[in-house]
């Protein structure tokens, strides 16, 4: 072996602290992505749920109790739990009302998207059409636009066709801005499919609205849930469109509570139960269909 040879083996050969670095640096990773990680994960989603286990031990105080003390003296003081503030609130008409108009906007407009989106979706996917890949474009640069700036044009817009202050506009405002965002999803979604599947369904004679339901759909499945979890959850928790464009007939639960706080800044046992109660129902549906959510994000974000 000459000399030049012996000397790149040398070289490849890592010296003893090179791989004693190595292996430190080998089990600080691995107990990282172990057990401390887990530990730090579950810590922090417990502190993210303070504030909505605090809001739900409040909701069931007295206002003179919460007045006096914060709601941590129930571990102490369990007596102090009652359901009179629910009862309250069954008995304040705004509060009931506008949790009724909640879900008048919120299902119609979720539905709306996610049936509108998936067709869309599929034909960016499958059909032929002309200009269809500048049309796609077109979609994905509405992404980028925000809601404020359609705030007054739209408001004049709904002033002169008469829909200014119904439940009718709030929800063809959040079905025209959730579009773009389910078109995009399912169209990179529903690329995805195998073409040779689409093509042995065509031979068996489905034509595209069959094949659309019986084979696209099924398959869809964890991106169209993902897009109604996500639109859902946007449209329960707006304020701002809804601030906007609905009156006092028409109000969701988020100006009603906004509202309240307003004109009776003490009422706190009406306040407390009707927030958690507007806050607990996305909570429960984005946690049963967390899943889905995921997966089918991941899914349409790629192609």
């Amino acid at each position: 072996m000459t000399a030049r040879s012996e000397a790149v083996a040398k070289a490849a050969v890592p010296s003893e602290p090179v791989r004693a670095r190595r292996a430190l640096g080998a089990r600080l990773a691995q107990g990282v992505s172990g057990g401390l990680v887990r530990v730090f994960l579950l810590v922090v989603g417990l502190f993210w749920l303070v504030p909505t286990f605090g809001l739900l031990l409040s909701s069931l105080r007295t206002p003179e109790e919460m007045a006096a003390s914060g709601w941590w003296e129930v571990f102490t003081q369990p007596a102090q739990l009652t359901f009179e503030s629910y009862g309250r609130l069954l008995e304040n008409g705004d509060i009931t009302d506008s949790l009724v108009n909640t879900v008048l906007i919120t299902v119609p407009a979720t539905v709306l998207v996610v049936v509108i989106g998936s067709l869309a979706g599929y034909a960016f996917a499958w059909m032929e059409f002309p200009g269809r890949d500048w049309w796609f474009l077109g979609v994905v640069g509405l992404l980028v636009v925000p809601v404020q700036v359609a705030l007054i044009p739209i408001a004049e817009l709904f002033g002169k066709i008469g829909l200014f202050g119904s439940i009718v506009g709030v929800i063809l405002f959040h079905v025209g801005f959730g579009l773009p965002f389910a078109v995009f999803l399912l169209r990179n979604f529903f690329a995805e499919i195998p073409k040779e599947l689409l093509e042995a369904a065509r031979l068996d004679g489905a034509g595209e609205l069959r094949l659309f339901a019986r084979v696209v759909m099924p398959l869809g499945g964890p991106a169209i849930a993902s897009l109604g979890i996500f639109q859902f959850l946007w449209v329960w928790n707006d304020m701002l469109v809804a601030l906007i464009f609905t009156d006092s007939g028409s109000q969701p639960i988020t100006v009603a509570l906004q509202t309240q706080v307003r004109q009776f800044g003490n009422n706190i046992d009406v306040l407390a139960p009707g927030a958690f109660i507007s806050m607990v129902i996305p909570l429960a549906v984005f946690f049963a269909f967390q899943r889905q959510f995921v997966s089918g994000v991941m899914a349409g974000a790629v192609k």
